[in-house]
């Protein structure tokens, strides 16, 4: 009775178990074993009702992609009375392959023959599809050309790919265990940094371009976005950094932006570029007082320059006259080019009489420079101050006045417009 019990519920076990179970008979001979049992999971698993499956060999299951050799394995162990352990690609009724694990035992009785060959088997389709993209990720991440980088929740880096190593210059084994202070070029803000953590703090993403220094110590711009990854709790568990080196396309717009602001001879501001300088300083006047004077200054006779010495030549004055007055004035102040051999020289702060001081001051050095063609080089200078009724273009006007009369009274001297 009880022997009775027991085998009842270890049928009911076998029924109702999740795995797939197969019992086959224990020959190998000829077409190999025949299906002698399946339970209700094996059925699910393979699409086959247990009638289609009885005496049918596992063959019913295999087709092209199933592998011969874990198939010429699985006869060797079976032959040898030893158990199996392993993975195929069966397929189902309708045609659909799946991915099947086996563990294959013998049945024996009390003489040690072996009577049966029980397997459970498990469907892991899902598992190996999961493994397939968690391995394209993988090698999607380290084949790419971006910087990845991953840091657990203290900031120590935990990964980076071939990516990363490529743009900063560090080896793997160099960073792991850092922090990505490895990189910090000492050129950015401790705002810059306060906001970033305060940013992942909010568990947000945080996006900038960073100035860092790789191996060899030369700064590169880095255009990074930062995510914090969380568990299914909920708590931030890593860090993935992702970036992109834009140094390159840093160093084009800023020279865009030279070529637009400067100009291209001298090296001194262009007229826009002055002109909105002039606006920035007249606001900053109006809003808080205080003096602003322009000087505007041109070269005596240049034409004759050009025409007794060739226009390389009045390129080289030019550009000799620039360094000169640069040389002379404050790095507030700003000179541009307004056009030709006319110049601006911007005064921040600094009343008519001051300015006046300083125009003559370069008129001086002018006439005594030793330019490249040496010819004896004079300039006339016109100085004004902004008046409580002045605009941008009135002052500009102004100190178009004031150079004319000093070109009107003899050139080579200094004239300042008070009213």
């Amino acid at each position: 009775m009880e022997q009775g019990l027991d085998e009842s519920l270890l049928r009911a076990a076998v029924e109702q178990s999740y795995n797939a179970v197969v019992v086959t008979d224990p020959g190998l001979e000829g077409a190999g074993q025949r299906i002698r049992y399946v339970n209700a999971a094996f059925e699910r698993m393979t699409g086959y009702t247990r009638e289609e499956l009885i005496g049918h060999t596992p063959k019913i299951l295999q087709g092209a992609a199933t592998d011969p050799a874990v198939l010429r394995t699985l006869r060797q162990r079976l032959a040898a009375g030893q158990g199996f352990e392993g993975s195929a690609i069966n397929y189902r009724k309708d045609g659909r392959p799946y991915h099947v694990e086996w563990l294959i035992s013998p049945v024996r009785d009390d003489s040690g023959r072996i009577t049966a060959w029980l397997s459970i088997q498990r469907d892991v389709t899902h598992e190996r599809e999961l493994e397939q993209e968690a391995r394209l990720l993988s090698t999607a991440v380290e084949s790419s050309a971006a910087s990845i980088l991953i840091t657990d929740t203290e900031g120590c880096i935990v990964y980076v790919n071939r990516g990363f190593e490529q743009i900063t210059g560090y080896r793997r084994d160099e960073v792991l265990g850092e922090t990505p202070a490895v990189l910090n070029s000492g050129e950015q803000s401790a705002r810059f940094y306060r906001d970033l953590w305060t940013t992942l703090e909010r568990g947000e993403t945080f996006r900038g371009t960073f100035l860092n220094r790789n191996r060899s110590g030369a700064l590169f711009y880095l255009e990074q976005s930062i995510t914090p990854v969380r568990a299914d709790q909920g708590q931030v568990v890593r860090y993935v950094a992702t970036g992109k080196d834009i140094t390159e396309r840093v160093r084009m717009e800023e020279e865009l932006k030279r070529a637009a602001t400067t100009d291209a001879l001298t090296g001194l501001a262009n007229r826009l570029s002055f002109e909105q300088l002039l606006e920035r300083d007249y606001e900053r006047c109006r809003r808080y007082g205080g003096a602003l004077s322009l000087l505007m200054f041109d070269l005596d006779h240049f034409k004759a320059v050009n025409d007794a010495h060739g226009h390389e030549a009045g390129d080289a004055v030019l550009q000799a006259l620039a360094g000169l007055v640069l040389a002379n004035v404050r790095t507030a102040d700003t000179v541009a080019r307004w056009g030709g051999e006319e110049f601006m020289v911007l005064l921040p702060e600094t009343p008519l009489a001051a300015a006046g001081e300083l125009a003559e001051k370069l008129r001086e050095r002018v006439a005594a420079h030793r330019f490249p063609h040496g010819a004896p080089v004079t300039a006339s200078f016109g100085v004004c101050a902004l008046r409580d009724d002045d605009t941008c273009r009135t002052l500009v006007r102004r100190a178009d006045e004031a150079l004319y009369r000093a070109k009107h009274l003899g050139r080579d001297r200094v004239e300042c417009l008070s009213r």
